[in-house]
């Protein structure tokens, strides 16, 4: 059974940092890249972050370079996403994915975690 289980949301004043947990199971965790994406009322879903099966490769939004980091920890089947330097455009509920290395689509998401960013 495959599980992604975020944690670590909460709210927060701007400027402040979040630091956002994802535990994933029931998958090869290695072999898949892993992404966080999110979605605030009224707006699209933005894809925030994505790490390559290694780790060596990341990206990232424009709106979050250089204040956001992900990374992961295969011995652990951990994801991670380092916020720093929040704003209140960062608001919204953030999901963990994952896909196969090969896979253009992400085929798994967690449920979620709610950020709030106060100005």
């Amino acid at each position: 059974q495959v599980q992604l289980v975020e944690s670590g949301g909460g709210s927060v004043q701007a400027g402040g940092s979040l630091r956002l947990s994802c535990a994933a199971s029931g998958f090869a965790f290695s072999d898949y890249t892993m992404g966080w994406f999110r979605q605030s009322p009224g707006k699209e879903r933005e894809d925030v972050s994505s790490i390559s099966t290694s780790g060596g490769h990341t990206t990232y939004a424009d709106s979050v370079k250089g204040r956001f980091t992900v990374s992961r920890d295969n011995a652990k089947n951990m994801v991670y996403l380092e916020m720093n330097s929040l704003k209140p455009e960062d608001t919204a509920v953030y999901y963990c994915t994952a896909k196969p290395r090969i896979s253009i689509r992400w085929t798994s998401w967690g449920q979620g975690t709610q950020v709030t960013v106060s100005s």
